[in-house]
C-alpha cells in the first residue's frame, strides 16, 4: 500500500522531480534584478526577461508576480549543441522567479533532466559547469 501511494505521488508530480527551487525573502522584481546582475557579472548573455504577469494583464487576466530570465554562455552551450543539435531545444537556460502563497521562489530545470533524452554524454564536463553556474547564479539571486 505504501509503495503504491509513493508510486502514485511520483507519477502525479513529475515536474517536481526535475526542477530545483529555492525560496528567497526578496520580491520577485528584486530577485530577478539580482539574478540579471549575477548573470551579467558572470559574463553570460541575457536574451530576454519576460514578465508573465504583465502578459496576463494585457489580456485582462491575472497572475501573481512571475518573470522568466532567458540567458546563456555560448562557450558552454555551443559544446552541448555540437554534441547534439537538439540541445538547442533546452538552451538557452531559463530561470523562473515567481510568487506563490506569498513566497518568492526561484526555479530552474535540473541540468541532467534538461538533456536526459539527448545524445550528450551524461559525464560531459560542460554539464557540470552549467549545473554549477545555475546553482551559483540562483543562490546570488536569493541572497
Amino acid at each position: 500500500m505504501i509503495r503504491a501511494t509513493l508510486l502514485s505521488l511520483t507519477l502525479a508530480t513529475p515536474a517536481l522531480a526535475d526542477t530545483i527551487t529555492r525560496d528567497t525573502d526578496r520580491t520577485v522584481a528584486d530577485a530577478m534584478n539580482a539574478l540579471e546582475a549575477a548573470v551579467t557579472d558572470a559574463g553570460a548573455t541575457i536574451f530576454a526577461r519576460i514578465d508573465h504577469a504583465a502578459g496576463a494583464a494585457s489580456v485582462d487576466m491575472e497572475l501573481p508576480p512571475m518573470e522568466l530570465l532567458i540567458f546563456g554562455n555560448p562557450q558552454l552551450g555551443t559544446q552541448a549543441m555540437m554534441d547534439d543539435p537538439e540541445a538547442g531545444l533546452a538552451l538557452p537556460l531559463k530561470v523562473l522567479v515567481y510568487e506563490k502563497d506569498g513566497q518568492t521562489r526561484i526555479t530552474y530545470q535540473e541540468v541532467e533532466e534538461m538533456f536526459d533524452d539527448s545524445e550528450i554524454d551524461e559525464n560531459a564536463e560542460y554539464l557540470t559547469q552549467i549545473a554549477a553556474a545555475l546553482d551559483t547564479l540562483t543562490r546570488k539571486a536569493a541572497e
